[in-house]
Parts: C-alpha cells; structure tokens; sequence
C-alpha cells in the first residue's frame, strides 16, 4: 500500500475526480494515522503530513461548494475536522522555526515531485 503521501501525490496528479468513498476511505485512513502516531512525528513526517491534510483539506472544501445534499456536508465536516489537523501541523512548524513563507516554498518543491515511479 502507497503512505499517505505518495497516494496523495498520485491523486494530484489524476486527470478525473476520485469517488465519494474512494475519497473518505483516504480521508478516514489520513485521520488514523494523525490519531494513532502524531505525538511521535519527526520533522519530515510532520511536513508530509501536513501536505497532506492540507490538500484533502482544499479538496474537501471543494467539493462541499460543488456538491449538493448530504455528500456536501460530508464534505464540510471533513474540511472542518481537517482544519483543526492542519492549524496543529503548522504550529508545530512554526515552533520549529518555519514561517508561512517556508511552508510555501517547500510545498511548492513537494507539488514537483509528482507520484512515485512504480518499478515493474
């Protein structure tokens, strides 16, 4: 199974949407991972993680506009809770010493690396 981070680099770089479920099975798998391990994130697991959230987060928020009914409030409940994740990631950054400037920069430089290459 692809880490959160390189699954996310692949659905960035899809050309269609993914599903609803496909969607909350990744969002479900990104909040147990926060849950279970963030006390123990190194730095470069508090960075990927925070793109991460970061993204589903954008994407949520996305889709909660475009959506109408229930599934659009899934999606806002989503965006919410993964707000919360995200102010915490970047604080722990920041008291690390990175500005928003940084936080921008690098994932600028995280967006290039695109999906991992599958070797056959």
């Amino acid at each position: 199974m692809l880490s959160l981070y390189e699954q996310i680099q692949a659905y960035l770089n899809m050309d269609e949407e993914i599903s609803f479920q496909e969607f909350n099975d990744y969002y479900r798998r990104v909040l147990d991972e926060l849950a279970k391990n963030h006390e123990s994130f190194t730095e470069d697991d508090i960075w990927k993680h925070l793109f991460v959230v970061e993204n589903v987060l954008a994407n949520a928020e996305s889709r909660a506009r475009e959506k109408k009914g229930p599934e659009a409030k899934k999606y806002k409940k989503m965006a919410d809770r993964l707000r919360l994740w995200a102010e915490n990631l970047a604080l722990r950054l920041g008291k690390l010493g990175y500005t928003d400037e940084d936080i921008r920069e690098r994932f600028s430089e995280m967006l290039d690396e695109g999906p991992p290459v599958v070797q056959d």
